[in-house]
């Protein structure tokens, strides 16, 4: 059998019902976010919301923007049917040095 990382015992700890929002337990819910890392939210015993410690939140947008990056090159690569240039062999050609590119801000979209 399959050993998992998430138990009944942990995934019933992750639910965290509306009606403790409603109590005026938003404090103690994060602390508990903290501390585990996540929490589900149900309204009418429907998943609401996933609240996440926000350094796990950045790990995950990361992973996301890596792996739109990643898929952009694949296809980039599978369309590509000229000559290939490695970085330093493009700066090369085009006489552009290190010191060329230090100061440049690049924005990947």
């Amino acid at each position: 059998m399959l050993e998992s990382t998430f138990s009944v015992k942990s995934v019933m700890d992750s639910i965290v019902p509306i009606t403790r929002f409603n109590r005026g337990e938003a404090t103690k819910i994060f602390d508990e976010v903290h501390a585990s890392g996540t929490k589900i939210v149900l309204k009418n015993n429907v998943p609401s919301c996933v609240l996440v410690e926000p350094g796990r939140y950045e790990a995950m947008v990361e992973a996301l923007e890596d792996y739109a990056l990643f898929f952009e090159a694949e296809k980039r690569l599978a369309s590509h049917d000229g000559e290939m240039l490695s970085h330093d062999m493009l700066c090369a050609k085009l006489s552009i040095t290190p010191e060329d590119l230090e100061d440049i801000e690049v924005e990947i979209e």
